[in-house]
């Protein structure tokens, strides 16, 4: 399952949130996001400085609006927390655990100038 490759898709009416097999299960292809019971998942990255976290809110920005679905972004100096849950529908779906591998590349892949 290479949730990077895929892309977000619009959830159409009647579209069910994620069970917590199926929250488990994609969780388990993701390091370090976790589950708090409130329909989110979130994860925390550390920055090397205040400009790196804002340059790395910024690439994320443009992978969100490309996939057309938006994270939840807490900048705490060097420390970026994502939130991502699918409002339309009320909890998570398979466009969360997309959105949080593209996350998740984009942290690696620029994580010399980041961290």
């Amino acid at each position: 399952m290479d949730l990077v490759q895929q892309r977000c898709k619009p959830c159409e009416g009647g579209t069910k949130p994620f069970t917590q097999s199926e929250v488990e299960h994609y969780l388990a292809s993701l390091s370090g996001w976790e589950f708090d019971q409130q329909k989110k998942i979130s994860k925390r990255f550390k920055c090397k400085n205040f400009v790196r976290a804002i340059e790395f809110v910024n690439t994320v920005s443009k992978i969100a609006e490309r996939e057309g679905h938006h994270p939840n972004i807490c900048i705490y100096y060097s420390t970026v927390k994502f939130e991502l849950f699918t409002h339309a529908i009320g909890g998570l779906s398979i466009n969360d655990f997309i959105m949080a591998a593209k996350i998740d590349q984009c942290f690696h892949k620029n994580s010399a100038s980041l961290s």
